[in-house]
Order: structure tokens, then C-alpha cells, then sequence
């Protein structure tokens, strides 16, 4: 592989985990460039999540999008407490953090010198829709019910039931 397609690769990488976390609501998200910090990871990825249950699904939810974007299975750690769940998705490690932890923590200190610019909410590509260039058929059943009306015994539809006039409270003129 090339540098220009690994780079791809990692930016690819990064734009599934970000998307992964942002449809399950993670709070905070940072991308930090560590490539020069380490050999091991070229990102590190920081959200929180508000509950265990939350930071367990953010993490489920990185764990299948980047599965199934090609991408080997993401290794995880800490999931049966869930406070603090690390993601190892190889080239990004994601760490996915309860408010608490992460204050106390302070993970940007050590990776948060060289901040990614990334768009958070970046529009999903939307699904292309051919229209049929031939009109579609009335369903027989419309124009069934629409004959059954015709044909009624009175030969009109039935009538809506009127509410009743309302009373007024006037005196009647006497004549």
C-alpha cells in the first residue's frame, strides 16, 4: 500500500467510528491526530456517553459499522463495567467515557496536542431513486369500492350524519 492510500484508509476509519458514535448520541466528540506520539495508533477518538448503557452501545455501535466497513473485528476492553470502554480498531483507538471518568482522566492532555478537524452531523449520502418512467395501474380495489358506491340501493352514497342544530336561549316573537 501507498502513504496516500493508508492515509485514506485511516480518514476512511475514522469518518465510520465518528458516524458509529454520533447515531448513538455520544456526547464530546474529539479526534486527535497521534502519529507522532506513537507507531501503534495514527487517531485516537474521545466521546462520552452518558449511562453504562449508553458507553456499552456506543461501543457495540463502533464495533459493527466498522465491521461492516470492511474493516477487521475491533478488539474491546472494559465493557463489563462500562464507565470507560477502549475500542482498538487498529490504526484508531477510541476510548468512550462517562463524564466523570473522563475529567478525572484527562486523555486529552497526553493525545490532545494535535486536534483532527472533523465535521460532526456530516450529512449521510442519500440513496439515489429512480422514478418508473411508465405510470402506475389503478390498484383494482379502488375502482371496486368506487362502483359499490355507485350501485348503493338509493343510488347515492350514503349521507354523513349531521350533528343537531344547536338551541339558542332567545325568547320566541310572539305574532
Amino acid at each position: 500500500m501507498t502513504e496516500a492510500s493508508e492515509k485514506k484508509d485511516v480518514q476512511k476509519l475514522q469518518r465510520v467510528v465518528v458516524d458509529s458514535l454520533e447515531n448513538v448520541k455520544a456526547q464530546d466528540i474529539q479526534v486527535f491526530n497521534t502519529e507522532h506520539l506513537s507507531a501503534l495508533f495514527e487517531r485516537v477518538i474521545i466521546a462520552c456517553g452518558t449511562s453504562n448503557r449508553q458507553t456499552k452501545a456506543l461501543a457495540a455501535s463502533v464495533r459493527d459499522e466498522v465491521r461492516d466497513a470492511g474493516f477487521g473485528k475491533p478488539r474491546i476492553e472494559g465493557e463489563e463495567n462500562g464507565e470507560w470502554i477502549i475500542v482498538d480498531c487498529g490504526a484508531v483507538v477510541v476510548h468512550i467515557m462517562q463524564p466523570s471518568i473522563r475529567q478525572y482522566y484527562h486523555l486529552e492532555e497526553i493525545w490532545g496536542d494535535t486536534p483532527v478537524r472533523i465535521k460532526l452531523g456530516a450529512p449521510k449520502p442519500k440513496a439515489v431513486v429512480k422514478e418508473d418512467p411508465l405510470p402506475a395501474k389503478v390498484p383494482a380495489k379502488k375502482t371496486a369500492k368506487k362502483t359499490a358506491a355507485k350501485h348503493s340501493p338509493a343510488g347515492k352514497a350514503p349521507a354523513a350524519k349531521k350533528a343537531p342544530a344547536k338551541k339558542t336561549s332567545r325568547p320566541a316573537k310572539k305574532a
